[in-house]
């Protein structure tokens, strides 16, 4: 209860934090520019404030992401489930959980250093600075997230189903894809949803990696700034309190945020309409 309550009085005072100084940020700059302007300049001489690169470079590269980890953790957590060996499940689980707990700033290197240099020799024109690399390995990063929860939701589907399916003359593939997955798909979407989140609120990764100059583009080989390397990239400096500039972190962050909780509260129609119960 203790715990729930701190998380409740946390949330509330950071929307307020955001809010409050959004509301000093939009006094200056129009609501309308924020949203139809395709430059983001706010800390330059002839200051644009158009949002718009910082969305697409934040949702191209999360939607890299998901584009590698949907696929790589599903079927990790359907062989985990369905066809591992108690000993191998044993064995890759904690694996995947200490691949979750390694530092984010260590993928970050490993996208500049290793990942793009591998990128550049199918792609020879590939800029040093781009959103692929870093995508994959947020890709990577969200694995874990995926592989795990949609694992136990589908552990979570009772035996007696999978006998049915089995005396049906399904083989053990068909039980997997035709009654398992169907009947785990809230746990499914939840998992995804999670990844979503982990993706779109990544920071160092797309902060090394990426380049911290916004483009309006949806060209996974292009550079590109998100909305977290912005933040990080003007905190690290020394704006004065109360500028246009300094609050501009506050409405780059109120965006996150409400872009976090739109996927969140699709993701809880979604399984709310495809919730099953046993």
């Amino acid at each position: 209860m203790l715990c729930a309550l701190s998380a409740v009085f946390t949330t509330v005072a950071i929307v307020a934090i955001l809010v409050y100084e959004s509301y000093s940020f939009f006094e200056h700059v129009s609501i309308v520019d924020f949203l139809t302007d395709n430059q983001w300049t706010p800390l330059f001489e002839d200051a644009h404030y158009g949002i718009m690169p910082l969305v697409s470079g934040t949702l191209t590269i999360s939607f890299v992401a998901l584009a590698f980890a949907i696929p790589v953790g599903t079927t990790a957590a359907i062989y985990l489930s369905e066809f591992a060996s108690h000993k191998t499940r044993e064995t890759v689980k904690p694996i995947l959980e200490l691949l979750a707990g390694v530092p984010t700033i260590a993928f970050g290197y490993f996208a500049l250093l290793l990942v793009t240099p591998l990128l550049q020799w199918v792609f020879p024109d590939l800029p040093t600075f781009n959103m692929l690399g870093p995508g994959i390995v947020i890709g990577i990063m969200v694995v874990p997230y995926i592989a795990s929860v949609a694992e136990d939701a589908m552990r979570a589907v009772p035996m007696s189903m999978r006998e049915g399916s089995y005396a049906m003359g399904a083989t053990r593939f068909q039980t997997a894809m035709r009654v398992v997955t169907p009947a785990a798909i809230s746990g499914i979407i939840a998992a995804y949803i999670l990844a979503i989140s982990r993706a779109i609120g990544e920071t160092m990764v797309v902060a090394i990696a990426a380049g911290q100059q916004p483009n309006l583009t949806f060209n996974p080989m292009d550079s590109a700034a998100t909305i977290t390397a912005y933040i990080v990239q003007v905190a690290m400096g020394d704006l004065p309190h109360g500028s246009i500039g300094y609050q501009s972190i506050f409405a780059a962050g109120l965006v996150l945020m409400l872009m976090t909780l739109f996927f969140n509260v699709l993701g809880h129609f979604t399984r709310k309409k495809f919730r099953e119960a046993y």
